[in-house]
C-alpha cells in the first residue's frame, strides 16, 4: 500500500511517499519538492557486526545526470566516482543522523540517496536528509527520533527557507540547519560577515520549519511504521569492571591531571592499559579489548568531570584560553606565497599559486556547467598524526574540511575585475591535534597576504567544544583532538573583525539548546579576535608586489564585435600573437582580453599589438608601418594589423622621387601619417612628417 504525507514549506509542497518503490529495503521514501525528487533507502544487516566499537554507518548520495535531462561527459557516458558536490551532500546527511542511533548499535547500516528528478531550482541535498530520517523513522531500524534539515538564505533582510539557486546568489548568508523537535543537531554554511545574533536568528527561523517536517514524519510512522528490532544488550562482567577500576582509575586520574603532549599522553595511556592487561591476564584471559574500553570510558569521565568541576583541561588551559600561536611567512622561495601557521600541536603549511583564466576549474553536475577561479585544497597526510597510511586521493573528511576553509576565505578574495588571477590555496597539514581546518583558514589568509593578493581583510578560524552533563556544561575554546573525541560538540567558526564568513557544527549528543549556541558563538568571537590580532602583527595587509615568479597578467577591453579580428580564421591570429610575444591570451564574451606572460614587457607588447589590431585608424595619427608591396605609383604600407594604406610616390619624400625603389623596398619599417580616408581606403604621407621635422629644425 502507498502512503503519502505533504506539508507546505517555503510556499511549496514537500511530500514524502513510501510503499511504491524499493520495498525490499528496511525503509524507503521518495521525497519531492517542486520537481526535484530523491529516492532514499535504508538497509541494516540482520546481525550486529562483531568486534567493533563504532557505528558502522555508510551514506551514499548520487546525482543521476538523467534527472536534469543530461548525458554525462567523458568517454564512458555514465556516472563515475562521486563528485565533490555528492561527497559534501552525503556528509550533510551523515552528520546529523549519526548521533541518533542507540548506544551499542553495531548493525552495519547503509543509507543511499539518489536524485531522480531535478528542476534546476531546488537542491536535493537537504531533501535527502529528510528522506533518510523518514526512511529510518518508518523502518524497523532503531532510531531515536526524526530530524528535519533545511537550507536558509537571507535576501534584503528577509529569511528564506530552501532558497532557489538564484536566491542563494542574492543572499548574504547560506546555511544548512538540521535539528530534532527540541534542539539543533548540525549547522553548516557561509555568510558575508554577518553577526553572531544574525546567525542565531537564522537557526531559530529554520527550527520553526524543521518542527513541521518532523510532525509529518511522525504521522507517516503512525500510518505505516514498523516495530523496531531490539539492540542486543552487551553483557558486562561486573567483577572485571570492579577490578579494572581498582587497578586503573586513580592512575588514569593522575594522567588526566598531568599536562602532556599528545604523543606522551597516548604512550602513558597505552602503558597503563598494558599494565592492567598483564595484571589480569591470568584471571581474565582475552579481555584486553574490554579493558581498553573501560579505561577509555574512565579517561572520558575524568576529563569531563575535571573540566566541569575545576575548569581545567587536559593541557592545563582554562576553558577560554587559546594555545600558543606562531606564524612564519614566505618560507618557500619559488611559490607565489606561503605561510606556516602553528597553533599548539596543529600545523598548516599553506601556499598560494596564481594562474590564468585557463587554470579555472570547470564544474559539471546537474546544474549548468560553470567555472571556479578560487580553489582551496586541503591535505591530511598520515604522518601528521604520527601514523603510516596510503597516500591516495583526498577522502571525504579532507574534501569536507577543504570546502569549509574555502567558504571561509572566498568572500574576501578579490573580484576578477580587480585581480584577474585564478587563485589556488593548498594546505598541507603537517601536525594535527585539534582543528586543522581552522588552522588552514588562518594559514590561507596569511598566505594570500604574503602573495600580494588584495584580499579585503584577514580571516581567522577557531573550533569550539562542549562538555555537557545534565544541565551543567562548559564551552571550550580551541579544542584538542581528545576534547573533540571525548566531548559533545565540534563547532567551527571563521570570520573577520566585522563578522562571520563560515561555520560548521557537529554534535554527538541528542541536540543542544539555543542558549548553548549563543554562548558558544560569543566565546568563539573572543577567540577569533585574539587570533586576528596575532595575524595582523605578522602581516597587517597584503604585500604591494606579487612574487617575481607569478605570471604577469594584464587585461585589455575591446569591443565585442572585434573579438573575431583578434581570434582570426581558425584561431590563426591569436595563435600568432601568442607565438610572437610568448604570452597566453584568453578572451571573454564581454570583450575582456586577459594576457598572461612570465615577462611583463612581453605582455605589454602583446596588449599594444591587440590595441592596434582592434582600433580604427584616425586622420592625423602617425603610425610605425611596414612596406608590404611596391608599385610604380607608390607603396602599400601596413599601418595596423590587417590595415594597409597607400603611400603615393608623391608623398614619399620632400624631394622628387623618380622611382619608388630608389627610396623604399619591401619589409622597410617607416613612419607615416594618415592624411585621408575615402571609401574605406587610407592615404598616407611620409612627406608630411619630413616637412614637419624640417620646420622644427629651422
Amino acid at each position: 500500500m502507498v502512503y503519502k504525507k505533504e506539508v507546505e514549506i517555503g510556499g511549496k509542497i514537500l511530500s514524502i511517499e513510501t510503499g511504491k518503490l524499493a520495498k525490499q529495503a528496511n525503509g524507503s521514501v521518495m521525497v519531492r519538492y517542486g520537481d526535484t525528487m530523491v529516492l532514499v533507502t535504508v538497509v541494516a544487516a540482520s546481525e550486529p557486526k562483531q568486534d567493533v566499537d563504532f557505528l558502522p554507518l555508510s551514506v551514499e548520495y548520487r546525482e543521476k545526470s538523467f534527472a536534469a535531462g543530461k548525458i554525462p561527459g567523458g568517454f564512458f557516458k555514465r556516472e563515475g566516482k562521486p563528485t565533490e558536490k555528492e561527497i559534501l551532500s552525503a556528509r550533510l546527511i551523515d552528520r546529523p543522523i549519526r548521533p541518533l542511533f542507540p548506544d551499542n548499535y553495531y548493525f552495519e547500516t547503509q543509507i543511499v540517496a539518489g536524485v531522480y528528478s531535478y528542476d534546476c531550482e531546488n537542491d536535493a541535498d537537504v531533501l535527502s536528509t529528510i528522506g533518510a530520517s523518514a526512511a529510518l523513522t518508518i523502518s524497523d531500524i532503531p532510531f531515536l527520533e526524526p530530524i528535519g534539515e533545511f537550507r536558509v538564505g537571507r535576501v534584503d533582510g528577509q529569511f528564506i527557507i530552501n532558497p532557489t539557486h538564484l536566491q542563494v546568489e542574492q543572499s548574504d548568508m547560506e546555511l544548512v540547519v538540521a535539528g530534532t523537535k527540541d534542539s539543533i543537531m548540525m549547522v553548516e554554511g557561509e555568510s558575508k560577515e554577518i553577526s553572531e545574533n544574525d546567525l542565531l536568528e537564522a537557526l531559530k527561523f529554520a527550527h520553526t520549519e524543521i518542527k513541521k517536517i518532523i510532525d509529518v514524519q511522525n504521522e507517516l510512522r503512525e500510518l505505516c511504521g514498523k516495530a523496531k528490532f531490539d539492540v542486543p544488550v552487551q553483557e558486562v562482567n561486573q567483577e572485571l569492571v570492579n577490578e579494572v577500576k581498582e587497578l586503573g582509575y586513580s592512575k588514569q586520574a593522575e594522567i588526566v591531571a598531568t599536562v602532556l603532549a599528545k604523543e606522551e599522553r597516548s604512550a602513558k595511556n597505552k602503558e597503563l592499559v598494558a599494565e592492567i592487561v598483564a595484571a589480569l591476564s591470568e584471571k581474565y584471559p582475552e579481555s584486553e579489548k574490554a579493558i581498553k574500553v573501560l579505561m577509555h570510558d574512565y579517561e572520558k569521565e575524568l576529563m569531563r568531570n575535571r573540566i566541569l568541576d575545576e575548569g581545567i583541561r587536559l593541557d592545563g588551559r582554562n576553558t577560554k584560553q587559546i594555545r600558543p600561536i606562531s606564524i612564519e611567512l614566505g618560507l618557500l622561495p619559488r611559490t607565489h606565497g606561503s605561510a606556516l601557521f602553528t597553533r599548539g600541536e596543529t600545523q598548516s603549511l599553506t601556499t598560494i599559486t596564481l594562474g590564468t583564466k585557463s587554470d579555472e576549474q570547470i564544474i559539471d553536475g546537474l546544474q549548468m556547467e560553470y567555472t571556479k577561479r578560487f580553489m582551496l585544497h586541503y591535505n591530511f597526510p598520515p604522518f601528521s598524526v604520527g601514523e603510516t597510511g596510503r597516500l591516495s586521493g583526498p577522502g571525504r573528511r579532507e574534501i569536507g574540511h577543504g570546502n569549509l576553509a574555502e567558504r571561509a576565505l572566498k568572500y574576501v578574495a578579490p573580484a576578477e575585475g580587480q585581480f584577474p588571477y585564478t587563485i589556488r590555496v593548498n594546505s598541507d597539514i603537517l601536525e594535527s591535534n585539534g582543528s586543522s581546518s581552522m588552522a588552514t583558514v588562518c594559514a590561507g589568509s596569511l598566505s594570500m597576504f604574503d602573495a600580494g593578493v588584495p584580499a579585503k581583510c584577514s580571516i581567522s578560524g577557531i573550533a569550539m567544544g562542549l562538555i555537557k552533563e545534565g544541565e551543567k556544561y562548559a564551552i571550550l575554546s580551541d579544542i584538542l583532538g581528545n576534547e573533540d573525541h571525548l566531548g559533545d560538540m565540534d563547532f567551527k567558526v571563521a570570520g573577520s573583525r566585522n563578522g562571520i564568513t563560515a561555520f560548521q557544527m557537529d554534535i554527538k549528543i541528542q541536540g543542544i539548546s539555543f542558549e548553548i549556541m549563543q554562548n558558544a558563538l560569543q566565546q568563539a568571537k573572543e577567540g577569533r579576535m585574539h587570533i586576528l590580532n596575532l595575524m595582523d602583527e605578522a602581516i597587517p595587509e597584503p604585500r604591494k608586489e606579487l612574487s617575481q615568479y607569478a605570471p604577469t597578467l594584464i587585461t585589455h577591453k575591446i569591443d565585442t564585435d572585434k573579438i573575431g579580428a583578434v581570434i582570426g580564421s581558425g584561431g590563426k591570429v591569436i595563435q600568432g600573437i601568442q607565438r610572437e610575444f610568448g604570452v597566453e591570451i584568453n578572451i571573454e564574451e564581454n570583450g575582456n582580453v586577459n594576457i598572461a606572460a612570465v615577462n611583463a614587457a612581453a605582455a605589454e607588447k602583446a596588449r599594444e599589438y591587440i590595441k592596434l589590431l582592434t582600433s580604427e585608424p584616425e586622420i592625423g595619427n602617425v603610425y610605425e608601418g611596414k612596406v608590404v608591396k611596391i608599385t610604380d605609383f607608390g607603396a602599400f604600407v601596413e599601418i595596423m594589423p590587417g590595415q594597409q594604406g597607400l603611400l603615393h610616390i608623391s608623398q614619399i619624400d620632400t624631394a622628387r622621387v623618380n622611382k619608388v625603389t630608389d627610396v623604399l623596398k619591401e619589409g622597410d619599417k617607416i613612419q607615416v601619417k594618415l592624411i585621408k580616408i575615402e571609401n574605406g581606403k587610407f592615404s598616407l604621407s611620409r612627406k608630411a612628417l619630413l616637412s614637419e621635422e624640417k620646420t622644427k629644425t629651422e
